[in-house]
């Protein structure tokens, strides 16, 4: 009994990690978060009287009056700059992978401390198989699948003025990509299940060792 408590305390806490318990983004937090992204835009030299500056601030709202609160993936399809050149922050010469990699130093541990982690990585093997619709989309590198535990935490993570000093480094190592969120449904890899099943082993484990003790 007192082992399944204590497995069942460390899923819980999991849970509740895991979980974005917020709800969905109120009018308040949206206007917080609008504030940032404004003086964001500004320092990245974009005037406020600009069109846009406009669209930028349009769009971001959007996405998060949308907001129902729950978990998201953002699709990113990516293909990397082969010359992406010298870059204002980076060393003369550094390649695409080295430019992405200062990119990621800051998005891995604000990502991984707020629960949003890559649930799929690849490398492309072809070209595209099928393509209607969409001009000089025919070739990429790589292929992405982010999980993100709310809009929210998307939001804390974008909005920090460090994002705006490393981005740089991520547009000038890619020569294309395409990035937009999706909505799971039958997630069955969704780690709620997969580590509530594996604390079930574990009790499961520990309750057949100690019968067989006695």
């Amino acid at each position: 009994m007192k082992t399944w408590l204590i497995l069942g305390a460390v899923y819980i806490g999991f849970f509740f990690w895991y979980t974005d318990m917020g709800g969905k983004l109120s009018q308040e937090e949206i206007q917080i978060f609008i504030k940032k992204h404004e003086q964001n835009i500004i320092n990245d030299g974009v005037s406020p009287d600009s069109e846009e500056f406009q669209l930028r601030i349009d769009f971001l709202k959007k996405f998060m009056e949308e907001d129902n609160g729950k978990q998201f993936i953002m699709v990113n399809n990516i293909e990397m700059n082969k010359n992406p050149g010298d870059v204002v922050g980076a060393n003369p010469g550094e390649s695409a992978d080295q430019l992405m990699s200062r990119y990621m130093e800051y998005m891995w541990p604000n990502l991984l401390k707020r629960a949003s982690h890559p649930i799929f990585m690849s490398n492309a093997v072809y070209q595209s198989m099928d393509l209607v619709g969409i001009e000089g989309a025919e070739t990429w590198d790589q292929a992405a699948l982010m999980r993100y535990k709310s809009r929210r935490t998307m939001m804390e993570i974008v909005t920090n003025p460090n994002m705006m000093n490393r981005h740089g480094f991520k547009i000038a190592a890619l020569q294309k990509t395409i990035a937009y969120p999706v909505e799971p449904f039958g997630f069955y890899s969704d780690m709620r299940l997969i580590f509530g099943m594996l604390i079930a082993i574990v009790g499961l484990s520990i309750r057949l060792f100690l019968t067989s003790k006695r």
